[in-house]
Order: C-alpha cells, then structure tokens, then sequence
C-alpha cells in the first residue's frame, strides 16, 4: 500500500511580521524538496510503539501517550486518510466520552462527559494552540472551523478538565487540533469530490522550500453541502458552503531558535429554519435564518530550545470572526457580531535537579466586540460592545516519586477575568507504572466555566411560545451579577498493553458541578414590539442547578493481523440534575435527555489486494429521552491507488437509515434529519 508519511515533531515557534518579511527578501527559493530530517512513518509502527507516540496536551511538553496522567485519545493523521468524516465533528465520533450530534446540516453538538448542546459550552477547542470557542456562548461554530483535513497531523482529544493548563472553559475536555510541519507538506496536494449530500468540496496546497531549514506551504478550500430534510421530508433550508485559504511558513533561525508563521482566512453563508410567533396565535410559523460569516486569523510562535528539557515558547495570535445574521420577520430582524481577540502566552520549561520537571508560564487576552443593529427583537445586548480582558498564570511540577515507578504532578492555574474576578484551577495527578506494560493513574481537579457575553449582557433571546390564549413569548434575560459554574472531578484510569497488538484503555471518573446555570422566574409584561402586540414572561439567568456525572470510558485496539486493525470504544454516562431552588436547566432540554447513556462504536481497516483499502465503521447511539430514538448507523470506505500518490474513494455514510434524527434542541424548526450521503473523492500528490 502507498502510504503518507507523517512527522511527529513539534512545531517550532513564530515571528513577527517584519522579521519574516525581511528574511523572506534575502531568503532564495528552492524547489520543493524531501527534508533533511527523516519523519516518522505512522504506518510502519506496531501497535505497541504507536502508544508511546508523544503528545503535548496533557501537561504542555512531550510525553508518551501511554505515560499520560489523564484520560487522552489521539487521531493520527492515518485515521484521517482513512476515515469517512470530512468535517471535525465527524472525525471525533469514535473518541470514547464524546458525544457527537449533528442538529442540521451545517450545526453539530459536541460535548465530552455530559451536557451536550447546540450551544455546548464545558468543551475547550484549540487549532494549533490557538482558541477557537466564541466568547458570545462559550461554545464553538463548527461549520466555521472547515479545515484542510490532510493538513493534520493529529488531534488530542482530553476527556476531563484540562484548566490548569488550558484555564476556564476546559472544564470536561479538550481538543487540541494540531497541523503539520511544512517540512511533511511539501510539494502539491490536490482533492476533490460530489456526491449527494455533500454536492461539491475540493482542495489545494503546494508546499515548497524556502532555504536550508526553511520551508513553507499555502492551501485553499470550497465545500457545498445540501441540505437536511425533517421527520416531514420538508426542505431544512441549511445548505452552506465555505472558501477557506491559508499559509505557514517554518524555519530554524541561528541557535536553538525555531519559528512559525501561519494564518487563515475565510467566508461563508449558511441557512436554517427557526420557529417564530404568529400573527394573533399561539403557534409557530417556521421561517428562514441566514447567517454570513466571515473572517481571519494570525499566530506567531518562537520557541527557543536549550536542552532536551528545557525550552521557552512565546505566542502571539490575532483571531477576527465576523457573523451578519437575519430573520424573516420583519425589517430589523438582523444583527451582526464581531469579536476581534488579541492573545499572548509565554512558557517557560525546565529540569530542577533529577526528580522535579517544571512548567511554568503567563498569559493576556484581549477581546473586542461589536454587535450592530442591536434593536433587533431576536438579540438585544447592553451595552452594544465591551473589551474583557483575561490575564492568567500557571504552574505544574510534574515530580518523580520513584524512577521509571510513580511520578506526582501538582499544578495551578489563576486567572483574572472582567465578568467574575479571580478564579483558581488546582489539580492533582498521580502515575504509577505496574511493570512495562501497566499503568494506573488518578487525578482531582477543580475547573470552572466563566459567564459568556450571552448570559452576562443579553436583554431578550426569544425562544418560544408559552400557551397562554393569547402570543406570548418566553424570552431570557442576562444577569450581571451570574457567577462561574464549578466542577470538582475524580478520575481513575488503567492502561494495558495486553500483547504487542493488543491495547485496552479505561476511565472512571465522578464530577460535580455547583452554581450549574439556570434560568429562574422573572416577570410577566405586555410588549407593543415585534408587531403584532404579544405578552412576555421574562426568565432571568442565574446559578440555582447542582449536579452529579459519573461514568465509564473504554477503549481497546487491536492489530490481529499484519493487514488488519479492529478498534472498539464504549462510553456510559449518568447525569443527576439538583434543583433546590425555583429554578430550571438554561439551555433546552434537560441534560438527563439531551445525553445518551451508552455509546459503541467499532472501526475495522483492511488493506486487500491490487492496493485496495476497505474501512468500515459502525456506532450506537442510546435514546434521548422521549426525544431522539437510539439508532445503529454504518459508514464506509473503499479506495484505490492505481499508481503512487494518486488515489480514487467512494465513501457512505450513514448507510443503514434513509434518514434520522441524531439530537433535539430547544428551537422550534431548528433541526433536521441526518441522511444518507454517498460521494466520491480523487486525491492526488504531485
């Protein structure tokens, strides 16, 4: 089989503008050539060797991944090339402990251990260190991330707090996405496909190289997706399309000094069907959303290396998202929000003596937002912008109990933030190898969710219809005085190396959450405003909810046969809501119902004859309550490589059902049916 190659080697660090600018003018051109630095091929590694590939989520230097104090899966970029999934979402459906939901054809709910939403919020996504959650909600668009998904090199995927080092928000996991090196890029890059479903995507990137230890790449993407149909086989109207560009350039400067430079840009629309009030009644009429969004980025990251355990890293990133939004319901039915954020971090690792393993480091970040005709009926915000500032400190000792044997790591994490003040994060992880092949870990931790622009300052959302007799809308109001929500979290893991092909992962853990958000009773008005005339019964956001999780998070991979690879992962998840107050769940359904209870899913990749390539992935998703009805899906793949480089794919997906719901959010209209989509694709390297 013609397999890609992928280096797992950490990215350098980044420049400023004119630095690169100047180096560039001096810099000759070369031909895109091999690097000078062997990668390491993912492909021609056991099962036992590709568990000790490094990571650097977990505790923000390398360490082995089954070394790993927490409980942590990685998506290679070999698992990429042969999944089905071409968006992120997709790609994260087989990861035990999270639940991956599509609510339309343009709209996903990710979550990790329990409350999942549309508007998710205890789930942390990073894309090469660089923060891609909305300040407006605490959660991520996830149509807007439409990468380049050959340019991965892996994704780390933390289930668990993770703010010691990552801060507020990693409150249930993180995704660090993490791209390759333009040293693995080079050369050109060319992908295309149609099918039903996802009616027309393609992508382009040459790589080349810039000098001796210089390298660089650029990229451009387009994808059209149809539309969902409903339970009605009515038209979703959530059709999108996206066109993505980008660069990275990385080079080695004198010394010990590595840099990047990378950015992106992109725009894009989207459509959705939502409910709103009709004329002098009590019901809904479903009416056309439209969403044009647009925006940009720039990361600069310098990292100076002084031993193999000691280094620095300093990184700055710009990150501008544009969103321009309107309603079928009258003429200022509209708004626009933008959030520009600046970010700076710096860290600082090193050896103290033989036993203690040091990082430390500090970080600022600046956000700036704007939201326009803010007299729309949909969204009201006061004031219309407002600058937060957050500025964060952290400190991990990752010590050395017993050699090779135990290893304790203690860390903390302060942050200052303008909507609740001083926040600290400790935790506590312990390691105890049992052998070679043997290890069990535990870990406590405190991490917090702060309050969103959204629940802080909004005025009115309206969300539905309260039967009265007469048009009555529920609408929520902000709350300026809302305080974090908080998690404590007790984790228990074991990993086993059962044979060299054989590897099995397992996770316990038990959270509790105080100061949950909720919305309780407010007061019941008339308005003369959206016409015509209706009533309002106001909700008022608050922290009235306790809650309790517990689960259990296995995995298990197996290589029986040289071309052969079973893997298989379960979840189960257990949700216990506490209400001692005259208050209710804020966001939609109840967590008990919007959280399946188990997950399955079982991956088999088979390499045949004549260079032939067959994945085939099933899942099992549990009910939603009296919401969603528990389905089996199937998808799969099957592709060709008639000559190196050049390969041809026909992919299905959710192959079992002609379509079917896959979870039900709070808005009326507001979700459609997942179908089948069967498609082709060509890629091809040159």
């Amino acid at each position: 089989m013609f397999k890609k190659k992928a280096l797992l080697k950490k990215s350098g660090a980044v420049l400023a503008v004119a630095a690169l600018g100047s180096l560039l003018v001096g810099m000759p051109l070369y031909a895109g050539s091999a690097p000078e630095e062997p990668s390491i091929d993912l492909n021609e590694l056991s099962l036992e060797e590709l568990k000790q590939v490094m990571i650097v989520s977990v505790s923000k230097k390398p360490e082995k991944l089954s070394e790993a104090a927490a409980a942590i899966s990685v998506i290679t970029a070999e698992d990429i090339r042969r999944s089905t999934a071409i968006t992120i979402p997709d790609l994260l459906r087989g990861v035990p402990g999270l639940q991956v939901g599509q609510i339309n054809a343009n709209t996903w709910a990710v979550g990790s251990r329990g409350f999942n939403h549309r508007y998710a919020n205890k789930l942390l996504v990073l894309i090469d260190g660089r923060s891609v959650y909305t300040p407006m909600f605490s959660g991520v668009y996830w149509h807007v991330q439409d990468m380049l998904l050959e340019d991965i090199e892996r994704i780390e995927v933390i289930r668990g707090p993770g703010a010691t080092l990552w801060g507020a928000n990693a409150v249930n996991g993180v995704i660090n996405i993490i791209t390759k090196h333009t040293a693995d890029t080079q050369g050109g890059l060319l992908t295309a496909g149609t099918g039903n479903e996802e009616q027309g995507f393609g992508g382009f990137r040459y790589g080349f190289r810039l000098g001796r230890k210089a390298y660089g790449r650029a990229y451009l993407k387009y994808s059209k997706r149809d539309d969902f149909r409903d339970a009605y086989s009515r038209h979703g109207e959530d059709d999108w399309d996206t066109l993505k560009g980008g660069f990275r350039f990385d080079w080695e400067g004198p010394g010990q000094d590595v840099f990047t430079f990378q950015g992106d840009i992109y725009n894009g629309d989207a459509g959705e069907r939502m409910g709103r009030l009709a004329a002098l009644s009590e019901y809904l009429d479903i009416t056309r959303y439209d969403q044009d969004f647009s925006g940009g980025n720039l990361l600069f990251r310098w990292q100076h290396t002084f031993s193999d355990t000691a280094d620095t890293t300093l990184q700055v990133y710009y990150d501008r998202t544009r969103m321009h939004n309107s309603f079928s319901i009258g003429p200022r039915s509209r708004y626009t929000e933008r959030f520009d954020t600046f970010d700076i971090d710096f860290q600082h690792r090193f050896q103290l003596g033989t036993r203690h393993a040091l990082v430390w480091g500090v970080g600022c970040r600046i956000v700036r937002d704007h939201f326009s005709d803010t007299n729309s009926p949909i969204f009201t915000f006061d004031p219309g912008s407002r600058t937060n500032r957050l500025f964060s400190a952290f400190f991990q000792d990752d010590i050395t109990l017993i050699p090779g044997r135990l290893r304790l790591v203690l860390g903390t994490k302060v942050e200052h933030n303008d909507y609740t003040g001083f926040e600290v994060q400790p935790s506590a992880r312990l390691l105890w190898k049992l052998g070679d092949r043997q290890v069990i870990w535990a870990a406590v931790s405190r991490a917090v969710r702060t309050p969103s622009r959204y629940e802080h300052d909004s005025q009115s959302m309206s969300i539905g219809v309260v039967p009265l007799g007469l048009p009555t809308l529920l609408s929520v109001e902000g709350n300026r005085h809302v305080d974090s929500e908080n998690l404590r979290a007790c984790e228990l893991g074991y990993r086993l190396q059962v044979t060299p092909a054989l590897f099995l992962d397992l996770a316990l853990f038990y959270n509790v959450y105080s100061d949950f958000r909720s919305v309780e009773p407010g007061r019941f008005f008339f308005a003369s405003r959206p016409q015509p005339a209706h009533f309002v019964f106001a909700l008022d956001v608050d922290n009235g909810l306790d809650a309790r999780t517990y689960g259990l998070e296995v995995s298990v991979d197996w290589d029986p046969k040289p071309w052969l690879r079973l893997q298989a992962a379960y979840t189960y998840l257990d949700i216990e809501m506490h209400n001692d107050r005259n208050t209710f769940y804020a966001f939609g359904n109840p967590p008990e119902d919007s959280n399946p209870h188990n997950q399955f899913s079982l991956n088999a990749s088979v390499d045949l004859r004549w260079n032939l390539e067959w994945d085939i992935g099933l899942r099992y998703v549990d009910d939603l309550g009296d919401f969603v009805d528990s389905y089996l899906e199937m998808d799969m793949r099957l592709a060709w490589s008639p000559v190196r480089d050049f390969e041809i794919a026909l992919i299905g997906r959710n192959l079992f059902d002609d379509h079917h719901p896959e979870f039900v959010v709070s808005r009326p209209g507001g979700f459609g049916e997942v179908e089948r989509s069967i498609f082709g694709k060509i890629l091809w390297r040159f």
